[in-house]
């Protein structure tokens, strides 16, 4: 911290300042954002002085090139700290965490990651032009020891503690001829490496611009594309895909020509090697270091591993086995079938118990109403329901009421969220009361109506309110 504060002090001869940490992004730099009466930036402190230099080298090459990234302030005598442009915290991968929730994109969401695929082949091109690739860390091209290191790491940190059975001599067979397809690709481009949309800023004005370029080096353009569409976690569908893919190689035309189908045929070479890399990653964060978000994050890249699977990869046919001997295991489990979240919402009476879970998955959540207003203590409202007016219109007078359905409505959405993003199909969410008629009949029928309107045909809905044997299905 001395050090980032000396370099500041320096930079900007400023004593009044306060410095904020930033979340980390995975690796071993840290990141601090600086405020003071006239702005703020963003310092960078990182004990790999070679991953530095790299960093600083390209975003001055890429800045004079006029390509967007982040503008270089100042950097310490050691090049262990430097400061950089503040562009914000909106990641493009939040700013369609909507699309992603809900599996379905908006057109101002597809419109954000058409522009940051358009954008890609100025960084390959423009980006290669002049570039001394000896400054690149921790190499300096995409060649076969760097194919072998990716393949080797989905070997020994995912297939093999996964206990399947193989051919390791005919699976490296395999590797050998994935690996002269890759390099058949190489050029003289720019390979960002690892171009996904948590490494681009989507600043206030809607501009786009790109960080963490560090890791790139000269390699073939088909990389980045699959490291963005087949991003693991992402769950574009097949039609975004292929949207994304026409978008990118319209920009890339304006640089060189390109035969769509021969490009369209390698690319899937490149999204399996792509996705084998990010399940070794997974396979060491996860099954080594039991990280619980990369354990999680192993079925989103096997169900890539499944599409991509559709069409037979008939050069690789030992790889091919294991993989469609590791998916079943590995992939989200769909009891249903349908691919949809199935929500099930029910009111109940605790005289009678709280309802089962039919699913098996552990029953969610139960909300106890019994601490609001009680429209069945009153006569003119017992022989009534929270689906009639005249109760609706008694609790929705009270704050804690409004309160309680905010609360109930928020919890949902990130359980939901979670869910989808997991992949997984069932969800339970039960509201009871004293009587199971007024107070759970009106929640459940408000939470009802608020998954309708933020998630739509996304989701398969089921209401029952027990105790009326009433049903509904959306």
């Amino acid at each position: 911290m001395e050090k980032i504060r000396r370099l500041f002090e320096e930079y900007s001869d400023v004593r009044e300042y306060g410095i904020l940490p930033l979340p980390s992004s995975g690796g071993d730099r840290r990141y601090y954002r600086i405020r003071w009466s006239k702005g703020s930036c963003i310092a960078a402190y990182g004990t790999d002085i070679k991953e530095n230099s790299a960093f600083l080298y390209m975003a001055d090459h890429f800045h004079n090139a006029g390509l967007p990234v982040p503008e270089i302030f100042a950097v310490s005598r050691d090049r262990l700290c430097y400061l950089q442009e503040d562009l914000g915290d909106t990641t493009l991968f939040n700013a369609v965490s909507s699309g992603r929730d809900k599996g379905i994109y908006s057109d101002g969401e597809i419109s954000l990651l058409r522009r940051a695929v358009e954008a890609l082949p100025s960084f390959q091109f423009k980006g290669a032009e002049g570039m001394d690739f000896s400054m690149c860390a921790p190499v300096s091209r995409f060649d076969r020891t760097s194919v072998m290191f990716d393949l080797n790491y989905f070997k020994y940190c995912f297939l093999k503690p996964s206990g399947l059975e193989f051919d390791e001599t005919a699976l490296e067979n395999d590797f050998d001829r994935m690996c002269g397809k890759l390099l058949a690709c190489c050029g003289d481009t720019f390979m960002y490496r690892d171009f996904q949309s948590r490494n681009i800023m989507v600043l206030p004005d809607g501009s786009l611009r790109f960080i963490d370029f560090q890791g790139g080096r000269k390699g073939p353009v088909h990389y980045d594309l699959v490291s963005f569409i087949w991003q693991a976690r992402a769950r574009y569908s097949p039609e975004l895909k292929n949207e994304l893919t026409e978008a990118y190689l319209d920009a890339l035309s304006e640089y060189t020509d390109i035969d769509r189908e021969k490009f369209n045929a390698e690319l899937r070479h490149f999204a399996l090697f792509r996705t084998l890399q990010t399940l070794g990653a997974y396979g060491f964060r996860g099954m080594y270091e039991r990280r619980p978000h990369f354990i999680e994050s192993i079925p989103y890249a096997m169900d890539n591993i499944a599409g991509l699977l559709s069409e037979p990869f008939d050069e690789y046919p030992c790889l091919s086995d294991v993989l469609l001997r590791l998916v079943p295991i590995f992939r989200h489990k769909d009891t249903h079938n349908d691919g949809k979240l199935h929500i099930r919402i029910f009111s109940f009476s605790y005289k009678n118990g709280i309802p089962e879970d039919s699913s098996g998955n552990g029953g969610g959540y139960v909300f106890d109403c019994r601490g609001l207003p009680n429209p069945g203590r009153l006569p003119e409202y017992r022989c009534l329901t929270g689906l009639d007016g005249p109760v609706v219109e008694y609790l929705s007078k009270f704050p804690e009421t409004e309160t309680f359905a905010g609360h109930t409505a928020a919890l949902a959405d990130m359980h939901i969220g979670n869910y989808l993003d997991r992949g997984f199909s069932d969800l339970m969410f039960s509201f009871g009361c004293t009587g199971g008629r007024h107070r759970s009949v009106y929640f459940a029928e408000k939470l009802t109506e608020h998954i309708r309107n933020r998630y739509g045909d996304r989701l398969a809905i089921s209401l029952c309110h027990r105790e009326q044997d009433i049903r509904k299905t959306f």
